[in-house]
């Protein structure tokens, strides 16, 4: 599969001094959208690379979804012959530098913000921290799983009365990485018109606050702390999932009508003119009395039998699906959301968004720890009279 039209960032260089989650993925972002991305790593490489079973082409499942389409380049930063390099390569050739290293790293080593800028203004540069740049914590490491505890989010995840609960994919470390890349590409464009780059701060606990926004306001109104819901949702009902005879089944009936025909569905029209359940503010205050009369409903036919039933109704639902139930989906395969990548031995889950009804392809796997090194090496050798 060939991209029929230009990429938007295709003249664009990032030097991503990324590991892990979050910056590589926002530097992943960037490439997808046809920047070339420079990713620069330890000798040992990123520990990603390792964070496995299951590995895949050399290096973990995990690295090499977050990786594709970069080039990697081993610079030892306390090496003087490296940190020159890496300054040059920069001054030179850089529009974005995309950093997560650990608090107060890149001071040290003379590669913050202020330092690049002052020599070259027009670098984009973008610090993605854990804590921010201010506050008590600053100068704390962070990861996904302290900022779902950090923010909050543990304590509304998970079964009422049950223990903490971490969202299982990364969406602190991904988040972040998103917002990372949105600042990346609005200062990008403002650089279109000033010719001036810019300071992007993004951090994993920032990200995480906002993932938190309706929670905030709901408890800033009421001031009752939220708690767990299980698949359920604040301020809803009914809205969650149901044991059916074969599986689970997620029903949203988030508006009157919708309750209406959900219990016309479920053949007890009746409930609609109870006025326990009249409107959504009675059905909240009385959601136990209600999802106790829903769930045995549910156990008597199959996701599939309901989901026929509840579709012709309107009645918005869905299986819960597990992995290979989404990647095998009619829906997932009509939109060509997993595609194939040059170089690896199993396809990926491409960029979710479409650019002028196309959705940018990715141009090569994830590179190999060094690569960019090996090629300089051989073309130092076949240069050399």
């Amino acid at each position: 599969m060939t991209q029929k039209s230009p990429l938007p960032l295709a003249n664009c260089v990032v030097v991503e001094l990324g590991h892990s989650v979050a910056a590589p993925f926002a530097g992943q972002i960037l490439a997808d959208l046809g920047a070339e991305v420079i990713k620069v790593e330890k000798p040992a490489g990123d520990d990603a690379r390792h964070w496995g079973p299951p590995f895949v082409d050399g290096a973990s499942a995990t690295f090499q979804s977050l990786n594709r389409s970069k080039r990697s380049l081993v610079l030892d930063l306390r090496d003087p012959r490296c940190f020159a390099q890496l300054n040059a390569l920069i001054d030179e050739r850089a529009d974005v530098v995309l950093q997560n290293m650990r608090p107060g790293q890149v001071e040290q080593l003379a590669l913050d913000a202020a330092t690049l800028r002052s020599r070259k203004p027009s670098l984009v540069y973008c610090n993605l921290g854990a804590f921010g740049g201010a506050g008590p914590l600053a100068d704390r490491p962070g990861y996904d799983p302290l900022m779902q505890a950090f923010s909050g989010i543990m304590s509304v995840v998970g079964e009422p009365g049950g223990n903490p609960v971490r969202v299982g994919p990364s969406i602190v470390d991904m988040g972040s990485g998103m917002w990372a890349a949105l600042g990346i590409v609005s200062l990008l464009m403002r650089r279109q018109a000033t010719g001036e780059g810019g300071l992007v701060d993004v951090s994993l606990f920032e990200t995480a606050a906002a993932w938190m926004t309706m929670y905030a306001a709901q408890y800033l109104a009421s001031g009752k702390l939220p708690g767990k819901n299980g698949s359920g949702q604040t301020g809803i009902v009914p809205y969650r999932a149901y044991r059916t005879a074969d599986g689970d089944l997620v029903v949203a009936a988030g508006n009157n009508d919708l309750f209406r025909r959900l219990a016309a569905v479920l053949r007890h029209p009746e409930w609609a003119q109870d006025p326990r359940f009249a409107d959504n503010p009675s059905r909240v205050e009385n959601a136990a009395a209600l999802y106790a009369l829903l769930e045995p409903c549910f156990l008597e036919q199959t996701n599939a039998q309901w989901t026929e039933l509840l579709d012709a109704a309107g009645v918005p639902c869905a299986p819960v699906q597990d992995v290979a139930g989404m990647l095998a989906h009619p829906q997932t395969q009509a939109l060509g959301l997993v595609q194939p990548v040059a170089g690896s031995s199993i396809p990926m889950i491409g960029l979710p968004m479409r650019l002028d009804g196309e959705r940018p392809v990715p141009r090569s796997c994830s590179p190999r720890l060094g690569e960019m090194n090996a090629a300089a090496a051989v073309n130092e050798r076949t240069t050399t009279p």
